[in-house]
């Protein structure tokens, strides 16, 4: 009677497919955790969406644009929040003034980063 070689083979073989499946379950870490429901709010309310858009061109680059470029680049994060608290930053629009890109509504350094991780997210 093989039964405790049985049981010994099953719980092998339990153990192997936990050890690849555990992963899969596991949270990601690497990835940044993000509101997006907070996100379009302030990007509502702070009249980002007047010039941008998630998937379109608009007077500025979609969000997925935008994300495009900064791919790949440990700074990214950065670089984008500084040009939009700045207030340093100036951009052209298509009827040709000029006007600061700036955030108006919230100098709330949480929720801006959470609406930059979302852009880059896209």
């Amino acid at each position: 009677m093989n039964y405790p070689t049985h049981i010994l083979a099953g719980v092998i073989a339990g153990v192997i497919v936990l050890s690849f499946t555990a992963p899969a379950f596991a949270e990601d870490t690497a990835t940044p955790k993000v509101d997006a429901v907070a996100a379009k709010k302030l990007a509502r309310s702070d009249h980002c969406l007047r010039c941008h858009a998630i998937n379109r061109k608009k007077e500025g680059p979609s969000f997925q644009t935008v994300a495009y470029k900064y791919k790949d680049q440990p700074d990214a994060q950065e670089k984008l929040v500084q040009h939009i608290t700045s207030g340093e930053d100036r951009v052209k629009l298509s009827d040709g003034h000029m006007e600061t890109h700036k955030f108006d509504k919230t100098s709330d350094t949480g929720k801006i980063n959470n609406l930059i991780k979302w852009i880059l997210a896209q």
